[in-house]
């Protein structure tokens, strides 16, 4: 567990990450894409796939620092598993729009902002609950989340799934976004170096739940090559399980504090992605229907379903 001295320097190292820190346990920090979009030079593959515009998106998380896993491809730094006192969602919310205002006010003289991009950018209208941490340890989640879409703001919100109890009784986001990062037991503490006991089952028991989520729902599987990249079988068992409306297949990226567990060569390339993908939809219900190359990912749906997406 992180003490005062730890916790103060755990502060620090966010802040030299130019995250923005909003009272005891939320935080902000400008995605790359988020950037490159104000600058007209891109945009990330979720403005592609779900609509959900990069200039407009505001990456937080209010539970910065605290998470009961410890993944060796998280690019985070890595916090620790305890408890806390929580903060007022309305405070959290209203920290959020002023440190992402704060992060973003030098584009402004960047020569290529698109000022246009640049004023709608200061309210942003798409919350990514998904920056660091485990957001459903956050005791008032519900509540941000309907003070949020009272805002007439659209809601991100993704989990590792070891709280089931949490998520089967979440207040709905837009969209519901399940980690899932290898295909059996045998894998998952390897992967995960949870804190908790029986992950795997509180893993499962999530899959469950989500099958019947009212709501958009995501499985986003991580691929590390060398580690979890085998058993398409199996992962298709998984898939098929929760049921989602969308299933990610995504590279690990050698970025951020993994560099410290993984190597580059860990990192798939696209096609790499593309051929797996393709091995897990012969076992599986799933198709791919679209993919971004520069993010290393794909996108499936099943393979009845001919309705596009819905955008935000």
């Amino acid at each position: 567990m992180l003490n005062n001295q730890n916790l103060e320097e755990h502060k620090k190292t966010l802040k030299n990450q130019h995250y923005g820190l909003i009272g005891n346990h939320s935080g902000v920090k400008i995605c790359s894409w988020t950037k490159k979009s104000i600058k007209d030079e891109g945009f990330c593959y979720k403005q592609k796939f779900y609509g959900i515009r990069s200039h407009l998106c505001c990456q937080m998380s209010p539970s910065v620092g605290f998470c009961c896993n410890n993944c060796i491809h998280c690019w985070r730094t890595l916090g620790s598993y305890k408890e806390f006192n929580p903060d007022d969602p309305k405070e959290i919310i209203k920290g959020c729009v002023t440190e992402q205002r704060r992060l973003l006010s030098g584009l402004k003289g960047y020569e290529g902002c698109n000022l246009k991009k640049f004023k709608a950018a200061q309210n942003p209208e798409h919350f990514a609950i998904s920056l660091s941490g485990e957001p459903t340890m956050y005791p008032k989640l519900n509540a941000l989340i309907r003070l949020l879409h009272k805002k007439n703001k659209t809601t991100f919100l993704v989990s590792n799934g070891m709280f089931p109890d949490i998520i089967e009784n979440l207040a709905m986001p837009t969209q519901f976004y399940l980690s899932l990062n290898t295909p059996n037991k045998r894998l998952f503490q390897p992967v995960h170096n949870s804190n908790l006991k029986h992950g795997w089952e509180r893993l499962n028991q999530s899959l469950e739940i989500i099958r019947d989520m009212k709501t958009r729902t995501t499985i986003r599987a991580t691929m590390i090559k060398g580690v979890n990249m085998i058993e398409p079988e199996n992962w298709a068992k998984l898939i098929e399980k929760a049921s989602p409306m969308f299933v990610e297949v995504k590279s690990y990226m050698f970025i951020g504090s993994s560099r410290q567990r993984l190597k580059l060569d860990n990192m798939p390339y696209h096609k790499e992605i593309i051929e797996f993908a393709n091995k897990i939809s012969k076992y599986s219900s799933y198709k791919i229907i679209d993919d971004k190359p520069k993010s290393r990912v794909v996108l499936m749906m099943k393979k009845d379903r001919e309705d596009r997406i819905m955008e935000f």
